[in-house]
């Protein structure tokens, strides 16, 4: 299953841990995943952890926007193809997500 998070404070690990203590780890990740899955996963041609930053936005301290954004890497796109099913159209082009304020 493909997950969008939005992070609002940038915790080390923070996305690892809550998807591994919610059941659901990332595929690869070797700290706190499943060995078995990952395994799989690298038969699949899966080389490191499955985490990918799509977009990233926020406001200059002058208040002016900053967007940025990345198409899902080809590898990673890759393995969702070898697993049957396409990668979704929202993942292989950017789109930059709109700045939000602050809370």
């Amino acid at each position: 299953t493909l997950v969008e998070v939005a992070l609002h404070t940038g915790r080390t690990h923070q996305i690892r841990v809550h998807a591994a203590y919610a059941g659901h780890p990332v595929a690869g990740d070797e700290k706190y995943g499943d060995a078995g899955f990952n395994a799989r996963l690298r038969e699949l041609g899966l080389e490191r952890m499955f985490l990918h930053a799509h977009s990233m936005s926020f406001e200059w301290p002058n208040g002016g926007p900053f967007s940025a954004s990345a198409p899902l890497p080809p590898e990673l796109a890759a393995v969702i193809d070898r697993l049957g099913e396409p990668a979704p159209k929202a993942a292989r082009s950017p789109r930059a997500a709109a700045p939000r304020r602050a809370r």
